[in-house]
């Protein structure tokens, strides 16, 4: 398959979904959001971030960032952002900079939460009859950007689901598209292994370079986490080493050459496969890849984790017959068939890639089904450190 059908959006890039989306830009404007959003069909976010005064300029910027990309996914085809006071208003200019269809309703400005209300609902109407005049075209499969992930891994992990999502991940980087592997304290132990598919030193060096830039944060604060466990869920899982799981994790980004690495929430300039930089928390990793762009995402669980997301369709992936058993609700294929001789790893990966596609052209996956509108905002975690040395080169 060559061609898929998506939203066009502006700047050449194309939506899996045709989202209006309710945005606040404080956890104070969440509950009006939340509101706003009710018996209409836009989706909305909830989180917990309010500016401090001694927020780190770097902190700040990344939040900014991660609003940002978040409201200017692809899957977006338009945004009413939220705010207490018009002090955080400048993200509107930025989306609409962006190219993105946006407005924004200010609790202060609107004369209170009933104003507020009214006013945001007027917004949101016209927001909505924009996104309704908008169809599906013919667009290039080149066109999708994967966000992978796996969460609560266990010893089959790095059998079945992750080297199947690898064998995906393939497939849509040798159809032109872009794949993300992240989870950065999932990749400790493996850095030698991708550093030697970085597609030149640059990229090799930023491959460490994320690596030992956290392991530095995390001597900062005592602890030596080369010389740690896995989280107390993989051990019960199986995983015994850091090394073991990170081994598995990096399998989730197949076998093609690395084109770029990127911090959190920045969205690539290369297409291929590339790593971003990102905290192991499943629903800040999540946040962090849709808002550099990937329309949708493949999570592998080997435990059973629900995480979705507000805006992306995300496909579950079990490891093990077991979980994908008992958590039927949640599982949208199950890898364990390929312990059980019934599918191969590049069977199920071209049934993973399939799913993608379908899942990309409407088709609900089952968080989708089930409500998951899950979003957590990432802090920049390199206080310890001095900031200029921070930022990759």
């Amino acid at each position: 398959m060559d061609e898929i059908l998506l939203y066009r959006r502006p700047a050449g890039r194309w939506g899996a979904r045709n989202h209006v989306l309710v945005m606040p830009l404080v956890a104070s404007a969440s509950g009006l959001a939340r509101a706003l959003a009710r018996g209409t069909d836009a989706t909305w976010v909830e989180h917990d971030y309010e500016p401090a005064p001694d927020d780190l300029p770097q902190n700040r910027e990344r939040i900014d960032r991660t609003f940002a990309g978040f409201a200017t996914n692809p899957n977006v085809a338009a945004v009413l952002w939220v705010a207490d006071a018009p002090g955080r208003a400048p993200l509107l200019a930025a989306s609409q900079r962006a190219g993105q269809r946006a407005d924004l309703v200010v609790v202060t400005e609107a004369g209170g939460i009933r104003g507020a209300l009214e006013q945001g609902r007027d917004r949101l109407r016209a927001l909505g009859a924009h996104a309704a005049g908008l169809h599906r075209e013919r667009a290039p499969v080149g066109a999708l950007m994967l966000g992978t992930e796996c969460g609560g891994s266990d010893a089959l992990s790095g059998i079945t689901a992750n080297p199947a999502l690898g064998e995906a991940s393939d497939l849509l980087v040798d159809a032109g598209g872009t794949a993300v592997l992240a989870e950065t304290t999932e990749l400790i132990g493996a850095e030698h292994l991708l550093a030697r598919r970085g597609v030149s030193k640059a990229v090799a060096d930023d491959v460490y370079r994320i690596i030992y830039r956290y392991e530095a944060v995390v001597r900062a604060h005592g602890e030596d986490i080369r010389g740690a466990n896995p989280a107390p869920g993989n051990i019960e899982g199986g995983l015994t080493t850091i090394e073991e799981k990170s081994l598995g994790a990096a399998k989730k980004g197949g076998t093609r050459p690395i084109r770029q690495v990127v911090e959190y929430a920045v969205r690539p300039t290369e297409r291929g496969l590339v790593i971003m930089d990102t905290p192991g928390n499943d629903i800040e990793q999540m946040v962090g890849m849709t808002a550099a762009g990937c329309q949708i995402a493949v999570f592998t669980t080997g435990r059973g984790t629900p995480t979705g997301s507000p805006i992306i369709p995300v496909l579950k992936v079990a490891t093990n017959s077991h979980t994908a058993t008992r958590m039927r609700d949640n599982i949208d294929l199950n890898a364990g068939l390929i312990l059980e001789g019934a599918e191969t790893l590049q069977s199920m990966g071209r049934r993973i890639y399939e799913a993608m596609l379908a899942a990309a052209q409407g088709a609900p996956t089952k968080a989708e089904r089930l409500g998951h509108r899950e979003f957590s905002v990432s802090r920049y975690p390199f206080a310890a450190l001095d900031p200029a040395a921070a930022p990759l080169g």
